[in-house]
């Protein structure tokens, strides 16, 4: 078996220790190659010339950035493109996440243990038992996600998050909650909410300030804590949407205590929850914050989002 481990040495839950470790451990498992992330956008050029040489299965060992960019180079090999009948994910190379960021919520939707330790030994398992599960993903134009992407307001409050830790601040659940209330306060798009959702087929929804998009649950984790708009969301269905009309500070404020206190159940005449979407689009009047798993993307006014069954087997 054939297998490449693609490191972020940023990995913010990591040392060099840790990875000489696992490296060693997956030697005994796999023909290893070992490739290391210079840049922005690196483990997907990484991931998609592993697939062409025929790998069998590819490591990443990072946060949920380094799991997108893996993801999205896999997508785009031409194993992926060349239009043979069946799913992708049997024509690719399986994909093992061993969780080394600071949120990992991926790899813990999956059901991998928290630590790259535990995470690390569940691989291994899967690898010599030839054990994997295959999942959607969900496509933004060109781009694939594996478990969110967003227009508006929570996206807004990653570019924050971001700016933050350009600055030196550490990622924490506090660091996003006070990114959220330093959003709200700048008056984001709180008096006419500029997005509309168009859906084949239905009338669609108009008159939104923020469109979250889950392809499985939970949308994320506050620490230990998931935080689950959709509950029923999952990898082996479409994709679910969580939007918001409002985004007056009161309405805002009632929305986010319902997630933190009765998770899966936020309600409301601002509240928008969709089930189990094959397609649908997402237009404004005017450029929105826009990410996906977790990364910053910059803004667009349009985005088409997509569900891709059974596109990826994963090691878990």
């Amino acid at each position: 078996m054939r297998a490449l481990l693609v490191v972020n040495p940023r990995a913010t839950a990591t040392t060099e220790r840790s990875r000489d470790v696992l490296v060693r451990a997956l030697e005994s498992a796999a023909d290893l190659t070992v490739r290391y992330t210079e840049r922005r956008g690196h483990a997907t050029s990484l991931a998609r010339a592993a697939a062409e040489s025929g790998v069998d299965v590819v490591v990443t060992l990072g946060g949920d950035g380094t799991v997108n960019e893996a993801v999205n180079g896999l997508m785009t090999a031409p194993g992926a493109l060349a239009g043979l009948a069946g799913p992708s994910a049997y024509r690719l190379p399986a994909l093992a996440v061993v969780p080394g960021g600071s949120t990992n919520v991926f790899a813990r939707a999956l059901g991998l243990p928290r630590g790259w330790v535990d995470g690390t030994s569940v691989i291994l398992d899967g690898l010599r038992d030839g054990r994997h599960r295959v999942i959607g993903l969900g496509r933004a134009d060109d781009r694939y996600f594996t478990f969110t992407g967003g227009l508006g307001l929570d996206a807004a409050v990653i570019r924050r998050v971001e700016q933050a830790r350009l600055r030196g601040r550490t990622s924490t659940p506090g660091l996003y909650v006070r990114s959220m209330a330093g959003q709200l306060l700048s008056g984001f798009d709180r008096s006419d909410p500029p997005m509309t959702m168009e859906i084949p087929g239905e009338a669609g929804e108009t008159g939104l300030g923020t469109v979250i998009v889950q392809n499985t649950a939970p949308w994320t984790y506050a620490g230990d804590r998931p935080v689950d708009p959709n509950p029923d969301a999952s990898f082996d269905l479409g994709l679910d949407v969580f939007a918001l009309r409002d985004l007056r500070i009161s309405a805002t404020t009632r929305t986010v205590t319902q997630l933190a206190w009765r998770s899966g159940d936020p309600h409301g005449k601002q509240v928008v929850r969709l089930h189990d979407l094959a397609e649908f689009t997402v237009v404004s009047s005017r450029p929105q914050p826009f990410q996906l798993d977790g990364d910053y993307l910059g803004e667009r006014q349009k985005v088409h989002f997509v569900s891709v069954p059974s596109a990826l087997r994963v090691i878990c």
